[in-house]
């Protein structure tokens, strides 16, 4: 019979995809069918909540630009981008872990909305933070793989938002790029670069997902952290943040990003000589951390 009832209507849907020549993407979609048609069915939802559902669907998109991802931001604030890089990182160590008995790369986190492509090459050493807001810092390590071998040449993508907590792309469609920017390791796999020290900031807060985040009673600030995306031939690719210590909200970001791993002190010093030999006429901070990438499989 063509009638079917409410219980029979997630089978009937993926008994639709019987033709279908993807097996992941059936496999994808008939798990999605079945628990978004358990979701319905448990919190018995109302045609009316489906709708504003829908209307807060489409308000999110509508507030996508080349400058803001707010389903990014949606995703980042359910748990679920996190959620995807921990299972995806937990493959990749288990597979490593099988082939050597190691099991301590640096551990990832989310890319968050605020990547721009594009940014520009400087030489190792340079400063960033120039002309912006916060704390002058200067940044510093090494990267290796997992036998402790430097690697030359990764690529380590940088960003942060101001000593404000504002990011460049929230600043103006004029606006251009600031504290951003991409540095190569040299022969030993150093890295080094001054920026500033990044202050906790709320995420964007005026649109669709501000409103789920204030009627769910949860603050949207998120601690200082810089990001850190590193890429190295024959070598998984790490996006990750270095945290820091003595910031607000460290306990309870909005984005459920932060690892224990990845929380550095960063140490204040007086006016003077800096690591690099740099003289500064004002306080400064420095914070090391050192990478420890996969091997790709």
């Amino acid at each position: 019979m063509a009638q079917l009832e409410a219980q029979d209507l997630a089978q009937a849907v993926v008994d639709r995809m019987a033709d279908c020549a993807d097996p992941r993407f059936k496999q994808v979609m008939t798990s999605l069918v079945k628990h978004a048609h358990a979701f319905v069915q448990d919190v018995q939802l109302t045609p009316q909540e489906w709708m504003t559902a829908i209307q807060f669907l489409t308000a999110t998109g509508k507030m996508c630009d080349e400058k803001r991802q707010e389903f990014i931001l949606l995703s980042d604030t359910l748990g679920i981008s996190m959620l995807v890089v921990a299972i995806e990182q937990a493959k990749g160590a288990a597979a490593h872990k099988a082939r050597s008995g190691v099991d301590s790369p640096t551990e990832a986190t989310v890319q968050g909305p605020f990547y721009w492509e594009g940014a520009p090459e400087l030489e190792l050493g340079a400063d960033i933070g120039a002309g912006n807001s916060g704390e002058p810092c200067y940044y510093h390590g090494r990267v290796t793989d997992l036998a402790g071998k430097p690697l030359a040449r990764c690529a380590v993508d940088v960003w942060s938002g101001d000593g404000e907590g504002f990011y460049d792309m929230q600043k103006g469609e004029d606006a251009g790029m600031a504290l951003r920017a991409r540095f190569y390791t040299d022969a030993d796999g150093n890295y080094r670069f001054w920026s500033i020290k990044p202050s906790f900031y709320p995420v964007p807060a005026d649109g669709p997902v501000g409103g789920m985040l204030h009627r769910m009673g949860r603050h949207p600030n998120r601690p200082g952290h810089m990001h850190m995306m590193l890429s190295a031939p024959g070598h998984e690719r790490l996006t990750t943040h270095i945290f820091v210590s003595d910031s607000p909200y460290i306990d309870s970001d909005a984005v459920f990003g932060v690892r224990n791993s990845l929380i550095v002190d960063f140490d204040a010093h007086p006016a003077g000589k800096a690591p690099d030999g740099r003289t500064l006429d004002t306080p400064f901070h420095s914070a090391k951390y050192d990478f420890r990438l996969v091997a790709s499989a």
